[in-house]
Formats: C-alpha cells, structure tokens, sequence
C-alpha cells in the first residue's frame, strides 16, 4: 500500500477508536506489508510526526477550512493534516507533498473529498513558514507551537521554569532512540556492545545505565542481531535505570504488581525469582513469550490479579517489591503521542488516588526488612514525591533507603530517582527505594 495512505489509514483509526498508535500502525503494517522497507519508514514518520504535531497542524488547518475540524471525516482530517505536516516538517517539495497526499486520499476512497483537500494543502504550501499564535500569551504560543494542551504547558512552566519546560516540550517532538537492556543471564553488556559491533552494527554504550546500549536507526528491531537469541530487549534507558536503582537483593523474591508490558520484569529475572502481576490479563501473554525469547520463564510467573486488592495467601510475603503504578505516562510522551490529547488534568488526582490504594495494598505483602520499589512514568509530583512522603508520613515502620551503587552516578532528586524529557535524551521517571522496618 502507498505509505501516505497507510499513514491516513492509521490515523483515522486511532482517532475513530481511541487505539494506541504504536499497535494500530503495528497491526497494518502486518497487515500489509510495504515491498519497500523504506515505506513503512516513512508511514512510520508520517503518522507519528503528524500525531507529535497536531496542534499546530489543526491551526493552520483551521485558517483555511470552511467547516469545523471536529466535523470532518476521519480520513479527510487525516490526510489535511499529513500532508501539513509534510510541508511544515519534512524535506519533501511542498508541491510533491500536496500531490501525493490528494492522490492517497483517492486511494483510499475518498476521490469526492481530493478538491477540498487540494485547496487547503495549496493555501500551507504558499505559507513561508507555520502559523502560529502571538507570544503575549505564552503558554497559548508554546502549547500550539510545541502542540502540547495547554494545561500541561501552564502545568510545566509552574513546576520547571520557562527553561526546563520548553525543553521537555521540544523533547516530546522527537524521535527516541532505539535503546536494548542487556539480558545478563545470558551476556555482559561489553560482550554485547562487541558482538552488535562486530555484525555492523554502529551501537553505543547507554549513557548511564550499566546495561543499556543504544542503537542507531533500525527498521524491525527482530532483524537486529542478538534478538531471536534473547540477548537484549527493547526498553528506555530511564525505564532500565528504575531497576538498577531498586537494587533489591538477588536472594530476594520479587513481586511485580503492576508487570504490563513486562520490560521490568524481565529485567529483575534475569537475576531473581520474579511473580508478574497485572489486572489485564491478556497483557500476561506478552510477558510470557517475551520471558521465553530471553529465557527467563523458569525465573518468572505470570498472574491476572488487580493489585489494589489483597494477594492471595498462598504466595505468601516477599523480600522485594515493584510498584511500576498506573500513571499519567506524562513522561513517555515522544514515545506515545496521542496520550497527550488524551490525557486531562483531573486525570493526575484520579490515577493518584489509585496509586495511594495499590502501595496500601502491596506494602502489606513485604517481609520485614524487605525493599518496596515505587516508579511512575510522569514528572507529577502528585503521582511521585508527594506519593511517596504521604505513605511514608502514615507508615513509621517504612523509610526511603536510597541504594548504595560504588560507581554509578544516578539522577537522584532527595535520595529519589527522577529524569525529566530533555536534551539529556530520557523519558520522564520517578522512582522512590523503600525498606520495611519491622
């Protein structure tokens, strides 16, 4: 299929559906694969550089259109906004852009629609440069051109300064680099780094994570060597660094209570003996064949159970615990682009309250003595440090014990793990180590 009309197909999808992007794309890319690769590259670009850039996209859609946005047919609104984003963001020849974007509406159905949308994509191509708001008001003028709503921009600038929250803005609309945690069950992270050099592979050592490696630009990660033999799985260098941070004992038995999609799982089974939970429980079918590819299942179980409600008896306490909590995801923004239009602000005290009942629950489960490692993807400190300094205001018997790790230098905010979206390169985490008194 014509990569511009895979694009349309898979926006106007996920906006009919309310789908992830990442699975939708996935899926009909499965469905019908490009002959090229080069195409699905460009679909790919297509549909998330478009979705990072909506906003500003709709507002200059919007000087031109005669009808409401929100009126529009699903793959009108798709292709008007691929084809601005071609024009506005990419090195293709405005007028080629134009052309192939009315040409892939026709394919996919829509000839009676290729007039309006020619017009309109012809009035952006004669623009010299994006439109974009006065800056009298700027959180209106960073949150159209940044196309971020602008509770969350007003949010940032409170929180991190005019400085730091453009520069998560900005970082939001980039491409994260593709970065593999080291399976050390099987291979150290040099022995690695060596053997994907020695294939061609241009790979780098993770700035900080003693077990990353970041990879240049790949197309299907299952093609890049040491996957089929479950050397490494895909997962965020901030995502990674929750786990060497909780530096729970390898004696321990940990439970992961919140497990989906199983990155952190995996990562405490390559040296513990892990039990998955998670309340979906088609999400444990993930985790059990990623656990198999990194031959892992004899260390790692998997389990439907919603963790705000008590464990069953039968698995007894634990010594270690993760509570990688249902969050925001206001840290995991480049990677999930749609979840900024979808999120609302009342959103953070609703998933904190959740939050405050799992920790309730999990912490019941640890032995004394025991580590309770609590993470959230966001930078909110109602999910993060104001969490963790209210549990431990109401329970003496935990205290925060950040880990003692000769030779690495951490991203420790008062003895918490936080990274913030930025030039550094990390998606935005928050991680609290917790030990049990008595």
């Amino acid at each position: 299929m014509n990569p511009r009309a895979l694009a349309i197909l898979v926006l106007a999808r996920v906006r009919a559906t309310d789908a992830y992007l990442n699975v939708v794309l996935d899926t009909m890319l499965s469905e019908s694969p490009p002959k090229d690769p080069r195409d699905a590259g460009l679909a790919t670009e297509l549909t998330y550089g478009t979705t990072r850039r909506q906003l500003a996209l709709d507002y200059a859609i919007t000087r031109f259109a005669d009808r409401k946005l929100d009126a529009m047919e699903d793959r009108v609104l798709a292709a008007l906004r691929i084809g601005a984003y071609q024009i506005f963001h990419t090195r293709v020849p405005a007028r080629a852009a134009v052309a192939e974007t009315v040409q892939a509406l026709k394919d996919v159905g829509l000839a009676r629609a290729a007039g309006f949308t020619n017009a309109i994509l012809r009035k952006l191509a004669d623009l010299p440069a994006p439109p974009l708001p006065s800056q009298s008001d700027i959180a209106h003028y960073l949150s159209v051109r940044e196309s971020h709503p602008q509770w969350l921009v007003e949010r940032w600038l409170r929180q991190f300064g005019r400085e730091r929250a453009e520069a998560m803005l900005v970082a939001d609309n980039q491409s994260p680099p593709v970065v593999i945690r080291t399976n050390t069950a099987k291979v150290t992270r040099d022995a690695l780094l060596q053997q994907l050099q020695d294939m061609g592979v241009e790979a780098k050592a993770a700035t900080l994570s003693p077990v990353g490696i970041v990879l240049p630009p790949v197309g299907r990660v299952e093609d890049v060597y040491g996957y089929s033999e479950g050397l490494w799985q895909v997962q965020d260098e901030a995502a990674q660094l929750v786990g060497v941070y909780g530096a729970i004992p390898e004696t321990a038995r940990v439970l992961d209570a919140c497990a989906a999609p199983g990155g952190k799982s995996c990562h405490l089974a390559q040296s513990h003996d892990v039990v998955a939970v998670d309340v979906h429980a088609h999400k444990l079918r993930k985790i059990d064949s990623e656990a198999r590819r990194l031959g892992l299942s004899s260390r790692l179980k998997a389990y439907a159970h919603d963790a705000a409600e008590p464990f069953p008896e039968e698995w007894g306490e634990f010594h270690g615990m993760l509570v990688d909590a249902p969050c925001s995801g206001l840290g995991t923004l480049r990677r999930h682009p749609e979840l900024r239009y979808r999120r609302k602000e009342e959103d953070i005290a609703r998933l904190a309250t959740l939050q405050r009942r799992i920790l309730e629950n999990c912490q019941e489960s640890v032995q004394p003595g025991g580590v309770l490692v609590y993470a959230v993807c966001t930078m909110e400190p109602q999910e993060g440090q104001d969490q963790v300094e209210m549990f431990l205001r109401s329970h003496p018997e935990w205290t925060a014990e950040p880990p003692v790790l000769p030779g690495l230098k951490l991203p420790l905010t008062q003895a918490y793990l936080r990274t913030l979206p930025g030039p550094e390169g990390f998606d935005g985490f928050f991680a609290a180590r917790l030990r049990k008194l008595y």
